[in-house]
């Protein structure tokens, strides 16, 4: 009987077996094979092991109710049909059974050989539709599941696609942004640079012209006097130069800070003496230092944030003016205060101080650039300091730079 379909009876009476056998076997057009389990555990056994087509489940079992049979069987997935065998006809019993999963009932003396074929064909059609509709929503979840995945895919693509972008026209902003400000730095430096390079050039030609007149041997005096303006006035076209060059090297990030050890008071004291030539008659630097002396720095930045500080007390400082400069490192920070007793700067004035080519207005007679403070911030900036200022017209300033050591 290798294509009988296998049943299983699970009734505790066994004239009901001998009855239900004898039915099966006058139905022609199909072979079936029955087993009989009479004790209820034995039944669940066998149910869990899904060795049958089709289960014939008594209402009463001993002392158990076949329905919990039935509701335990199709909760752990039992897919072949479950048909409950009644005593009577009840529609309360008949909507038990549905609800715990069984395919079908037959109520016991009342069904016949045509009911019984019936119910087992329409059961096994009912659970062979159930299990390919199971299979097709098997199918169906997977193939959601995976254009799930490839949707998520898809939109982290997208989203990468779209950051990229994104940064690429931040990018591009940033770089006609930065060609702009370079545009307008060279329009700046040529503006700047027609204006500035004017005067001394123009002191330079008129002293030379009048040295080659003072060649007696009485114009001596004459002749250093206009040697002196021509030096003072190459010293200026240099400045100029130096900001200019600076400027373009901190814009092209190609300044770095190169920590070295050193002495403070002794830097100090070489720029001071560097500074020397500079001073007006009457003016004097006096330096004054605190803590320990030795520092791990960038040198050449110190050095030129020094010469930059001090350079603009000298200019904007009346003749007998003194210059202080006090340098402190007795904790994490180095400290550097320029003082000056000269014009001051002009509140209103006061938020613009580190903008390039910014001059103050009570300023605009005296020669520069207007990128002096502006090369000393980044170049503080770029050993993580800051630098503040107070400052009163007419009065003097004081620029204050903090850098962690």
């Amino acid at each position: 009987m290798g294509n009988a379909i296998k049943i299983l009876l699970i009734d505790d009476d066994e004239d009901d077996f001998i009855l239900t056998r004898d039915t099966l076997s006058e139905i022609p057009s199909r072979k079936y094979a029955l087993d009989w389990e009479p004790d209820f555990e034995k039944a669940r056994e066998l149910v869990s092991r899904r060795l049958h087509d089709v289960y014939l489940v008594d209402f009463q079992i001993g002392a158990f109710s076949g329905l919990d049979l039935i509701g335990e069987a199709h909760g752990n997935g039992i897919a072949a049909p479950l048909i409950l065998l009644t005593g009577k006809s009840d529609p309360e019993i008949d909507e038990r059974a549905m609800r715990a999963g069984a395919a079908d009932y037959l109520v016991k003396g009342t069904f016949g050989l045509s009911d019984l074929e019936r119910s087992i064909r329409y059961s096994l059609e009912h659970a062979k539709n159930l299990a390919e509709i199971r299979k097709l929503n098997t199918s169906l979840e997977k193939r959601v599941e995976q254009r799930t995945r490839d949707l998520a895919m898809a939109l982290q693509e997208l989203e990468q696609t779209n950051e990229n972008l994104l940064r690429a026209e931040q990018e591009i902003l940033k770089a006609l942004e930065k060609e702009r400000e370079l545009n307008a730095l060279k329009s700046r430096f040529v503006t700047m640079a027609s204006h500035e390079f004017r005067t001394p050039l123009s002191t330079v030609l008129s002293s030379a012209a009048l040295i080659a007149k003072y060649n007696g041997p009485d114009d001596e005096p004459n002749r250093q006097r206009h040697i002196a303006r021509i030096k003072s006035a190459v010293n200026n076209l240099t400045s100029i130069l130096n900001d200019f060059l600076s400027i373009s090297k901190l814009e092209e990030g190609k300044v770095v800070s190169n920590p070295v050890e050193f002495s403070v008071p002794e830097l100090t004291g070489e720029v001071v003496e560097e500074m020397s030539g500079l001073v007006k008659p009457g003016q004097e630097i006096r330096c004054q230092h605190a803590g320990r002396t030795e520092v791990m720095l960038d040198k050449n930045l110190t050095r030129n944030i020094l010469i930059n500080l001090i350079s603009n007390a000298i200019k904007y400082s009346g003749e007998g003016k003194p210059i202080e400069i006090r340098t402190d490192l007795q904790n994490a920070h180095l400290e550097i205060a320029v003082r000056d007793h000269g014009i001051g700067i002009p509140e209103s004035e006061q938020a613009h101080m580190f903008s390039r080519f910014f001059r103050a207005q009570n300023a605009s007679n005296i020669q520069g650039t207007g990128l002096g403070l502006t090369i000393v911030k980044r170049y503080v900036e770029l050993m993580h300091g800051s630098i503040d200022f107070e400052s009163r017209e007419s009065k003097g300033t004081v620029f204050t730079i903090r850098i962690p050591v």
